[in-house]
Order: structure tokens, then sequence, then C-alpha cells
């Protein structure tokens, strides 16, 4: 009975959180949408004819935001193992963006172009043990630093979603020595009780 009973608690609080309702009156895809703009504004995150590479992004509410601001001049490219329902002016691909054939789509479309911005808000399917979700995390955050070892401009900045425990300034480390400055940010929308925070790093170094 425990778990129904936890069930129905998280559900009535889903129902009942305010950045759900306000995601449903606005058009988002989820109240994800609303960390993404709050660090947006705070760190000028955006601007128009930007290239964006969202990692991991079904349902899609990140590049709903991204395509917001970087406007019709730019392009945002949305990357998920997942099926996503299409978004006017998004470019999705299916695939894992770690294998070669999701890459070189990737590629052939970008046509040359570098990336300006990769972001990620990827999770791994949470098992509720903290030490193994932790875990699972931070190899994905590890796993998005790499494609931008390979895809991000120099100068240019990664925005990710990592979760709190032994890895995380270990991990931070390893991103400072790739871009000039690393920031921890912890939106409103993200919930309190909630591991997981996002480190954002600015201008990458050429390396």
């Amino acid at each position: 009975m425990k778990p129904a009973k936890t069930s129905k608690a998280w559900m009535k609080a889903h129902i009942n959180d305010g950045f759900v309702r306000k995601a449903r009156q606005e058009g988002y895809r989820s109240r994800a949408a609303y960390k993404l703009r709050e660090i947006a504004e705070r760190d000028n995150l955006f601007r128009p004819g930007m290239t964006v590479v969202e990692l991991g992004a079904a349902p899609g509410s990140w590049s709903q935001v991204a395509l917001e601001h970087v406007g019709q001049t730019g392009s945002v490219f949305a990357l998920d193992i997942l099926d996503m329902l299409p978004l006017p002016g998004v470019t999705f691909i299916q695939g894992d963006f770690r294998e070669n054939e999701t890459l070189m789509k990737l590629e052939k479309i970008l046509n040359g172009r570098g990336v300006d911005l990769v972001i990620s808000d990827m999770s791994p399917n949470l098992t509720g043990i903290p030490v193994s979700d932790q875990v699972q995390g931070m190899h994905l955050a590890e796993l998005a630093l790499m494609f931008c070892h390979e895809h991000l401009n120099p100068g240019k900045n990664f925005l990710v979603k990592v979760f709190q425990g032994n890895d995380f300034e270990a991990f931070r480390r390893t991103m400072e020595a790739d871009f000039t400055k690393v920031v921890v940010r912890k939106p409103k929308a993200s919930r309190d009780r909630s591991k997981e925070l996002y480190l954002l790093g600015v201008e990458k170094i050429i390396c």
C-alpha cells in the first residue's frame, strides 16, 4: 500500500504545483521551462540568431524557451533517444547523441556551423536510491560535456543539470578547466526536495 500512497501524494502535489498550472496556461510542455527561463534571464543566456543544441530534449519545453529567444534567425536542434512531438521551428533528431549515426545527422544539418550554446536537462531513470541516482546523473553530465568538446564553439556557453553528491565538486573542477567561469544555479522552479543543480560554463576555452 505504501507505494500507492506515495504515488497519490506525488500526483496531488504535481497537480497543485503552481509551475505546472502556469506551464499549461502558457503552452509549455513541462514546468521545466521556468528553470531555463530564470537562468536565461539572470545570465543573458540567449541572443537572436544563435545556434542552440539541447541534449535529452523530450518533451521539449527547453527547446520551446530556446526558440522564443533565438527567433527566426536562430536555430534550435533537439536530440533525444525518446520520441518527441514536433515543435514548429525546432529540428528534432531522434537518437543517442553518443552514437556516430546521430552525430552525423546533426553535423549534416549544421553544414559546418558551430554551436553557440549547449543545454541539457537530462535526468537518469530515478531509482530513489540517492547515491545511484547521483552517479547516473553525473555520468549524463559528463557525456554532455564531452559533446561540448567536439561541437561547442570557443567562447560559447554550456548549461547542464547535475545532482549534489560526492562527484559534484570533481565535475565542477573539470568544467572549470574547460570554461572561463563556472557558476551554480538553483532556479525557483527546481523543487526544494530535489538534489538537482545547474552548472553554467561561460566562454568555452580553446582546447
